[in-house]
């Protein structure tokens, strides 16, 4: 399996695998399936130490004692969200955009406490201080929390998706994890309600 130094899993490497030295082959689908193939194939060709961006190696048991539930660990050192099923039957890998600064990064463990499709959003009263232009957004192409929203036990912390695909890999939320929308669709479908969740 190919490292850089710092201990990170290429993008290349999981690609060039086909994700089986990661346990699955849905870890490059799901990391790859909405970049343009153009883009692919540059990131296959470039050398490691160019990748646009790089996954770091998550196991389970440095941060739960078991899986006995379904299990996400968001990494926004690498903007990365993986997944594990129930006892490990499967493992997925997202890239995700992560929040814009350390001070709106929340750390630690939560859960899942409430799923929506088609969320609507509203904004913080934090947020409108920085930008009273922002207001309340129903479901739709301008929301910012996408097709599908998996709320967090910390208020106004949430798993969601995005119409912005330029967010993605990117520090650019304002204190959640988003992913792509036809990403976080699948990944919704696999998350009950209780799945315990990290954020690193």
């Amino acid at each position: 399996m190919s490292h850089d130094r710092s201990g990170h899993l290429s993008r290349r490497s999981a690609l060039l695998l086909g994700g089986a030295a990661l346990c699955a082959p849905a870890i490059a689908r799901a990391a790859t399936q909405d970049i343009p193939m153009a883009q692919q194939e540059a990131i296959v060709a470039a050398p490691s130490r160019h990748n646009i961006s790089a996954f770091r190696e998550i196991h389970w048991q440095d941060h739960f004692d078991t899986l006995d539930r379904v299990t996400l660990i968001a990494d926004t050192h690498s903007k990365a969200l993986h997944y594990w099923a129930v006892n490990g039957a499967d493992y997925r890998l997202y890239p995700t955009s992560v929040p814009m600064t350390d001070a709106l990064t929340k750390r630690g463990y939560t859960e899942i406490v409430r799923k929506k499709v088609g969320p609507d959003w509203t904004p913080t009263k934090s947020m409108l201080v920085k930008d009273p232009s922002l207001h309340y957004m129903p479901p739709g192409p301008d929301n910012p929390l996408g097709t599908r929203a998996m709320y967090l036990s910390w208020p106004a912390y949430i798993i969601h998706g995005t119409h912005d695909t330029r967010k993605i890999g990117r520090r650019s939320s304002s204190g959640c994890i988003g992913l792509y929308n036809e990403q976080v669709e699948s990944l919704y479908e696999l998350c009950p309600v209780g799945t315990q969740v990290k954020i690193l």
